[in-house]
């Protein structure tokens, strides 16, 4: 049978035999009523870890994303966002469907924008016939630049215009364990500029489903409200947080393998005729990349015909992205994959 190695995300991969005892053993309850007692053991370690009085474990990093909005706006409200952020792109309008907010739209760099660029994009409070901005949101990594890093002296910049103009400053940090690694910090040296935190269990680090919220006890308050609302409310889900513990606790400082995998796997798109690829944002896990004589939909399927799944990264893009599933090994028949499907044309 031949051997798929899977780059279209690190959303594929499968829980490890430990992950799977742990969830196997895990005390259950009823999380409505708050008795999960894995769930709130996940909720409390996740609290620590990000720096924030309370956590809430919700089941997607949408989800996560959207009831931080919610808490702390009010409908017709406005949004600073960069252009490719995921709350704008991949969140089916959701800010909008709902919370009734608007969002405003930052064309940064690599997904990152200055104080400098958005401080004239802030409406005058006494505007009454305008959009009340209220919140600023940024995203670490940046999914849609390739997995870069937004630099810890830039969000502590924005948190200070933040603050200056009374604003909140939201987190989407699905992928923000991956930038702690990369910076060599803890994760909480990222998140401690942010009023909420969205992050997620079932990327990088490897869990079936799940993601996190976190802020002060009065806003997770209002965030329960509004998971319940939403249908997010879970029951016995301790089998599910289970999981998100184990991979707290084992799986974020082997997030570096990933990365050199993506470093090594960049470096040799970077010598292949045909390849453009710039080397520079490759920061964490994710690799873009465009193919000058094909079009991306051909050049997937016939790394898919060789046992190389790749996706889509944008108009022209092509997007890989390493994982635990992936070895130094996979990586080098990912290597001969590239290069047999290039030499043929």
């Amino acid at each position: 049978m031949k051997k798929i190695i899977d780059l279209r995300s690190d959303t594929v991969t499968k829980p490890s035999e430990g992950m799977r005892k742990a969830m196997y053993d895990a005390e259950v309850g009823d999380d409505v009523y708050k008795e999960d007692p894995t769930v709130n053991k996940l909720e409390e370690i996740a609290a620590e870890l990000l720096g924030k009085e309370a956590a809430l474990f919700v089941p997607t990093g949408l989800m996560g994303n959207q009831i931080c909005l919610n808490v702390l706006t009010s409908p017709g409200d406005e949004v600073i966002c960069e252009k490719t952020s995921h709350i704008f792109q991949y969140e089916s309008g959701s800010p909008a469907v709902l919370s009734g907010l608007q969002l405003s739209l930052v064309d940064g760099i690599n997904g990152v924008f200055t104080p400098e660029q958005i401080e004239p994009l802030i409406r005058p409070e006494s505007a009454y016939y305008m959009p009340r901005t209220r919140l600023i949101e940024v995203e670490n990594t940046h999914n849609v630049a390739g997995g870069t890093i937004n630099p810890v002296s830039n969000i502590s910049a924005l948190q200070e215009l933040a603050d200056k103009y009374h604003l909140y400053f939201h987190l989407d940090g699905a992928r923000v364990w991956n930038a702690a690694v990369a910076l060599g910090i803890e994760v909480k040296e990222i998140t401690q500029y942010f009023d909420t935190i969205s992050c997620c269990l079932s990327k990088g680090l490897g869990t079936p489903i799940g993601s996190l919220v976190a802020s002060t006890k009065e806003v997770i308050t209002e965030a329960y409200r509004v998971r319940k609302a939403w249908g997010g409310g879970m029951r016995q889900v301790g089998v599910i947080a289970a999981a998100g513990i184990y991979a707290l606790e084992n799986n974020i400082e082997r997030l570096a393998e990933d990365h050199q995998n993506a470093f090594s796997l960049a470096e040799h798109l970077a010598a292949l005729e045909n390849i453009e690829i710039e080397l520079n944002n490759v920061e964490t896990n994710i690799i873009m990349f465009k193919v000058k004589d094909d079009s991306p939909e051909n050049f997937i399927q016939k790394c898919k015909e060789k046992g190389l799944l790749l996706g889509p990264g944008g108009v022209g893009i092509i997007r890989a992205v390493t994982h635990l599933d992936i070895s130094k090994n996979d990586i080098d028949l990912a290597k001969n994959i590239l290069s047999e499907v290039l030499n043929e044309g």
